[in-house]
């Protein structure tokens, strides 16, 4: 290929590094106010009074809302659970109450400060083991009242359980000639992006509503706008802004609505930002996790059955828990040929954040579990961990348990390629040890739509309703599918991003889906491109249009190269501007055995990418610190469209799941967040980081844009997993629980932590 395959730069490298670019933060509106949210000082309480008269009599308070005002319109969602602000009691520290806008950001944050809310203290839960046991208090009485969707099985405080049920589990383990069961933990962690969540709504005159926001999901925010404001979609206009990280935190809309109520009551544009504090307070983080598995194996390392049980938090409100608790399913079954499963996720509410997405929603956590687990299995039974995957994983044309079969498998090849990568059967040293995981992932479907047309030049214009979020897919990855698709060089290539009233419609920046989704996109907009520019050609060059071809910027007859016309030149006589397409790209739904699952909302993995991850560590003995001195990610990602893009999200992902392994932990007291500032909240640095060995396997998919799979949320999945079989290793006992800080791994060596003690 000319330009697929190769190494480079992004359409927006240069902006960006000149320091050019507009981020959401930089962008303001003439005559903008400012808002604030007033947020709930109480995990659970009936609200008495919400007294916003003072705020409304200061000077330069332009507008105030409150959830009485709005009549407590529920929002959109698997569940239709979650007030736009609380009315008649609050869930969460750090729930929306109310809403104001003023002059200057300063006005704003003291109007806040004097709206006082009368509380009656409620109950609170904030073990989700407790809240869904009988009898306890529920935070939703009229939760069988709510909208939601079908299939949806759902009681009291659990609001979602998904299970996947295959053989017979009971005869599974009876064959067994070892049954072993162990239980794990991991804590809530933050997307910690850079840029604050930033949005500004302004109202015409004509009562067109337009929201500028750093969203992921634009056609989302403007569904929930247009929800909260009681009008028809067509009346609200998103204008994405340029996202500086978001890692899933930014799917959803929640300063859209705010801004777009404040600013018709205000008759001004209102601009609002999420501070530090809030956002790790309530920004809707990665779920907590509670995994019971018990595994039942023959003496040559076989698999024959699997049972799991995995609790997760999903805070207050429903948000994403329904969703990732059937994604959590899959990844407990894993890449593995296990005859008989029986696996089992629950997704309860608690008095906290209500949690959300982050990168691999579901994967890490129980990937994590199941990964530890098989090592412990593997040991029990006197087996070499990589041995016992080789000797189990799936392969090509293989069932997955949920019944989909299995096309483009480079699973073996990413176990053989890391384990080497970091010397597996060489011995590690003192105090030194050695881990692997793997998995696997999807690439999400859903639609994306794209135009693409031949503009003055010879220029090729691609028109995209979805922005780039940091990962290169829609400015990087793209533009080369792009330019080897019509023949033209890399400069040549132009992207547009749309707003929601003038662009094609698509499911978001998110899920892996981006260059897959939007790139067949632009292939097939290509496509019909190509028909009408061959069209003309042919009466130019005349020769028919089956025996022209695109190539280096201009139409060829095939047989006679030399025989050519640009398409500049195309470009100036098409004066009735027909040189254009439109495509739309909408995976179809993975065939797989519906009989075996239930209550599940992700039911298969679309076009599965797998990958294996290798770790070698050093634990000081006498600080309990683990040092990652080798790490290795092998990851099959069909077509590695652009190799450095590629080898960045490897990167990326590493090193954010080196901190949710071995430091990040949201830390909660009474319900309230204690850490939530940079100082508290723990991440990894530069210095916790190695050098990571990205490996690139290519084991091509039947329809991503040039054999192209997901690649963006799979790096985060397996180094927890690949780090805790490590730390094993090389400290002699296994944490259950993450983070696996230097505390606990010193207080297991000394005894004190039951952490460390596996379950037989």
């Amino acid at each position: 290929m000319r330009v697929v395959g190769r190494r480079l730069p992004r359409l927006d490298a240069l902006a960006k590094v000149k320091g050019e670019y507009i981020y959401g933060m930089d962008f303001n509106l003439e005559g903008q106010l400012y808002g604030k949210v007033v947020r709930s000082t109480q995990p659970h309480a009936r609200l008495l009074e919400v007294d916003a008269k003072e705020a409304r009599a200061m000077r330069g308070v332009r507008a105030v809302l409150t959830g009485a005002e709005l009549s407590g319109p529920l929002m959109p969602g698997v569940v239709w659970d979650q007030p736009l602000l609380a009315f008649d009691r609050v869930r969460y520290v750090g729930e929306p109450i109310a809403a104001v806008a003023a002059i200057s950001p300063e006005l704003a944050d003291e109007a806040a400060r004097r709206i006082t809310v009368r509380y009656d203290p409620l109950p609170a839960l904030f073990d989700p083991q407790i809240s869904m046991q009988d009898g306890a208090p529920l935070l939703h009485e009229s939760w069988a009242s709510y909208k939601a969707e079908a299939g949806l099985v759902r009681q009291g405080n659990v609001c979602c359980h998904a299970a996947l049920h295959h053989g017979d589990i009971e005869r599974g383990f009876a064959t067994a000639d070892f049954v072993f069961e162990d239980s794990f933990s991991t804590e809530s962690v933050h997307q910690s992006h850079v840029e604050p969540r930033v949005a500004i709504g302004a109202v015409c005159a004509d009562g067109l509503v337009t929201v500028y926001s750093n969203t992921q999901l634009p056609y989302w925010a403007r569904t929930n706008v247009a929800h909260a404001m009681s009008l028809p979609e067509g009346d609200v206009r998103i204008v994405l802004l340029g996202i500086g990280g978001a890692f899933g935190s930014k799917l959803y809309p929640q300063l859209e609505p705010l801004v777009a109520l404040l600013a018709r009551k205000a008759g001004r544009p209102v601009r609002m930002v999420t501070p530090l504090e809030e956002e790790l307070a309530a920004g809707l983080p990665r779920l907590p996790s509670r995994v019971t598995l018990k595994t039942g194996v023959k003496k040559d390392g076989t698999l024959v059955a699997r049972q799991a049980r995995l609790i997760l938090d999903t805070g207050a409100y429903a948000g994403s828990g329904p969703e990732i608790a059937s994604v959590c399913i899959l990844v407990l079954a894993g890449p593995y040929r296990t005859p008989h499963v029986q696996l089992d996720a629950y997704a309860v509410h608690t008095n906290k954040t209500n949690f959300g997405a982050f990168r691999g929603p579901g994967g890490p956590q129980a990937n994590f579990a199941l990964e530890s687990h098989l090592d412990m299995v593997a040991e029990r039974i006197g087996l070499d961990a990589l041995e016992f995957r080789l000797r189990n994983i799936v392969e090509e044309g293989d069932q997955a348990a949920n019944g989909q079969v299995l096309k483009g498998v480079g699973l073996r090849e990413c176990l053989e390629k890391a384990a080497a990568a970091i010397e597996w059967g060489k011995p590690a040293g003192p105090n030194r040890g050695k881990g692997l995981a793997c998995g696997w992932w999807t690439t999400t479907g859903g639609l994306s739509g794209s135009r693409a047309r031949l503009d003055v030049g010879g220029k090729i214009v691609v028109t995209v309703g979805t922005q780039e979020i940091g990962t290169g897919a829609i400015m990087g990855g793209v533009p080369l599918v792009v330019a080897e698709r019509m023949g033209v060089p890399l400069e040549d290539v132009r992207i547009v991003v749309a707003d929601t009233a003038t662009g094609p419609w698509d499911f978001g920046s998110q899920g892996s889906r981006t260059l897959f989704n939007v790139g067949r996109a632009a292939l097939l907009a290509c496509d019909e491109l190509e028909t009408r520019v061959k069209t003309l050609a042919e009466k130019i060059l005349e020769a028919p249009a089956d025996q022209l071809e695109l190539r280096d910027g201009g139409v060829v007859v095939r047989a006679s190269p030399e025989e050519r016309v640009p398409l500049a030149k195309l470009a100036e006589l098409d004066t009735r501007g027909e040189l254009q397409g439109r495509g739309q790209s909408y995976p179809d739904p993975v065939a797989h055995d519906q009989a075996r699952m239930t209550s599940c909302l992700y039911p298969a993995f679309h076009y599965p990418s797998f990958h294996c991850h290798a770790a070698e560590v050093e634990v000081d003995p006498g600080t309990g610190e683990v040092t990652v001195l080798r790490y290795a990610a092998a990851h099959d990602v069909g077509r590695a469209v652009n190799p450095n893009l590629v080898e960045g999200q490897i990167h990326g992902g590493v090193a954010q799941g080196i901190g949710m392994a071995l430091m990040e932990e949201i830390v909660y007291q009474d319900g309230r967040v204690i850490n939530n500032n940079w100082t508290d909240y723990k991440l990894p640095t530069m210095a916790d980081v190695p050098d990571v060995q990205a490996i690139i396997v290519e084991h091509l998919s039947e329809a991503g844009p040039f054999g192209a799979k997901g690649l963006g949320e799979s790096p985060v999945i397996e180094p927890p997993g690949a780090l805790a079989n490590a730390i094993a290793r090389a400290a002699g006992v296994r944490i259950t629980s993450l983070p696996i800080t230097a505390e606990r791994i010193l207080m297991a060596l000394k005894g004190e932590s039951s952490a460390a003690r596996p379950r037989r």
